[in-house]
């Protein structure tokens, strides 16, 4: 019998579901809350309109809406953050400032005296933050607020979250409502409990306190976690805001959230696989449930040689079905995994947030082209050019300056409106994790030494996710560095709010719970000199699919010369063609050979040996200890194996 959950009207009886006192002190000061009742409210209020005001179908022509959302910021006036355009597909969000259209990776910072390895407020501005942090709730009191009850993560879990955003920054509470989905005013349950976390939103203090950067401020305590942000762009708080709740919730009750996509892939034969690909931002996570690109006449364009202008296409009639289950957050929730042999995860989000810059055209991506072009209720456009009352066009994008395109344009979609979308939990057959690697050859001797595919064994996979390499030329955030970097534990480092070492422990844990789950590696962008962009991990999808498994005979595979890239198949065969051997075996590239290939092996291991030192602590598991060791002892594949035991070859 299905018992019936007791919901309230939230607008009216939010004083009776017991939540902090700051927060009641904030909404009972507020001059008027709204909470909407239905997703499209929040894009008639970031248009400054009233619920039910715009005619949002796509034959409305002559709706030529535009709001310009700002503050007046004490000592400079009224200043302008950002553009929202009434577009006939949605709407259209564009930030003044171009430093706020893409996440500065340096944007975290801690503001309590829980362990953290991350940077404090304390030590970046000099003080506690306390009275920063009452001086947010102090302003917060003073403007109309729409408040957007939600869930961290699967609604079945409970973790039951509030986002505090500006009435005129409602576009904001769209995009989140979007991202992680949204409780109706009138369906809120009664027994709703703050166990996720809560984000509040106040723009003026970038301009009064941050020197107009993107900082946002997370606060753990012992229940929950709370997230200032002090700027509109959605990336590193109703996004990797709400990824960084779970992965404090999930630090505390000892499992985590992958940062990953998954697929379904469905073979012509009707054989399915799960491939869940990890990697950090720009790793090709939402384009592995993207389908394959192709050239007008059908082919697949595998690569061009940077060097010598030729390029190699392969001939595939038929592509498999994809199955979408998650495009950047997945949750490994205990609830899922008991008594399993493969990882099993759920999609963490509602809403995906997806880049676009590599759509410079019409019919790049056919599939997406005609989801957003009339899509079925209108959509979230950001970093896109738009004309008042015209068409968002996903190969329209803003300029940071004349000349010059936003590598970050994005587009949200709500989950159930992702051809084909799959529920979770499911069970992962194959882990993949992307690399962006640059070219490498004769005259840029760097590290794109990676073959289309690498067969990793558990231990290595988990260092790979240790290290994490953010990779070349990352179109996703403000990266001033270049070169190699590290992203850190998982690729989620960057949101963490704790410890590297709790999260490699929980890393390990997973991997050894389930070593029925295989690891393998793909780079995109280059392979040596030859430019594939995200064609590698597509056919690497493909191919894998036809085989049913990362399993292979001993003699389909060599060693790579470099021992931190695994096994390499020796050859690679779709549908009856073969990818050329020079993508898979980068040293016999003549472009680049064998000398040019141990330039970037050292490369790799002065990196990794860099980057998992940090890990050696008291805390770490023994096993952990031990696989790191044995990379800094310039293992082979077989001290690898032997790690982490597991049937690596078929016999």
């Amino acid at each position: 019998m299905t018992q019936t959950i007791k919901t309230i009207d939230f607008q009216k009886d939010w004083p009776k579901l017991g939540l902090p006192p700051h927060v009641i002190e904030v909404l009972s000061a507020s001059p008027a809350i709204y909470v909407a009742e239905h997703r499209e409210d929040l894009l008639n209020w970031a248009l400054n309109r009233k619920s039910g005001e715009t005619d949002w179908r796509h034959a409305n022509r002559e709706d030529k809406g535009e709001v310009e959302v700002g503050f007046d910021v004490p000592g400079k006036g009224y200043v302008a953050e950002a553009i929202v355009t009434k577009a006939r597909n949605g709407i259209a969000v564009n930030f003044v400032d171009p430093k706020m259209r893409r996440r500065d990776p340096d944007a975290m910072v801690i503001g309590d005296k829980q362990p953290t390895d991350k940077p404090t407020y304390q030590e970046r501005f000099g003080e506690s933050f306390d009275k920063m942090r009452q001086k947010t709730l102090d302003w917060l009191k003073t403007q109309e607020l729409i408040v957007v009850p939600f869930y961290a993560g699967p609604d079945e879990l409970g973790y039951g979250a509030l986002a505090i955003v500006p009435k005129a920054s409602a576009f904001f509470a769209g995009a989140l409502a979007d991202l992680q989905g949204m409780i109706a005013n009138s369906e809120v349950p009664a027994n709703f409990k703050l166990t996720g976390g809560a984000i509040f939103i106040a723009p003026p203090f970038r301009h009064t306190h941050f020197e107009g950067k993107q900082v946002v401020v997370h606060a753990r305590s012992e229940t929950h976690q709370e997230v200032f942000a002090y700027n509109l762009y959605p990336g590193p708080s109703a996004k990797k805001g709400v990824y960084s709740l779970l992965l404090d919730i999930g630090e505390r009750e000892g499992w985590t959230t992958n940062h990953c996509a998954a697929v379904g892939v469905v073979t012509p034969y009707d054989n399915q696989i799960v491939i869940m690909h990890e990697g950090a931002s720009g790793g090709g996570k939402s384009e592995m449930t993207e389908h394959i690109h192709r050239m007008e006449d059908g082919r697949l364009l595998l690569g061009k040689n940077v060097v010598t202008g030729e390029q190699r296409t392969l001939n595939l009639p038929e592509a498999c079905h994809l199955n979408p289950m998650a495009d950047d957050m997945a949750c490994a929730h205990p609830h899922y995994n008991e008594g399993q042999t493969k990882l099993s995860i759920k999609d963490a989000e509602a809403g995906w947030f997806v880049r676009v810059d590599h759509i410079k055209g019409y019919g790049t991506d056919p599939h997406l082209e005609r989801l957003v072009m009339h899509p079925e209720r209108p959509l979230i456009f950001l970093n896109h050019y738009i004309v008042p009352g015209g068409q968002a066009l996903l190969w329209e994008h803003i300029e940071d300056a004349p000349g010059k395109p936003c590598p970050n344009p994005r587009l949200i979609i709500p989950r159930d409106m992702v051809q084909d979308v799959q529920e979770g939990p499911v069970s992962v057959n194959i882990r993949s994790f992307g690399v962006r690697c640059p070219p490498t050859h004769k005259d840029s001797q760097l590290y794109g030494i990676l073959g289309m595919l690498h067969i990793l064994s558990p231990a290595l996979a988990w260092l790979w996710r240790l290290a994490a390499p953010r990779g070349h030329a990352n179109p996703s955030i403000q990266d001033q560095g270049g070169g190699m970097q590290c992203e850190g534990v998982g690729s989620y480092w960057a949101f963490c709010t704790g410890r590297r070492v709790d999260q490699a422990n929980l890393l390990l844990r997973q991997i050894v719970q389930h070593t029925d789950t295989r690891h393998v590696l793909i780079p995109n962008q280059y392979i040596g000199a030859w430019k594939v962009g995200f064609m590698s991990e597509w056919v690497v999808r493909e191919y894998l699919a036809r085989r049913g498994s990362a399993r292979f005979h001993r003699d389909q595979l060599v060693e790579s010369p470099c021992s931190l890239l695994g096994y390499v198949p020796r050859q690679v065969k779709v549908e009856g063609s073969m990818v050329p051997p020079v993508l898979l075996h980068v040293q016999s590239q003549l472009e680049g050979g064998a000398e040019v290939f141990d330039h970037g092996a050292r490369m790799w291991k002065e990196f990794f040996k860099r980057e998992l030192q940090p890990f050696l602590t008291p805390d770490l598991d023994p096993l952990g200890r031990k696989i790191i060791q044995a990379c800094l002892d310039d293992a082979t594949q077989e001290d690898y194996w032997k790690l982490i035991p597991h049937q690596m070859f078929k016999e």
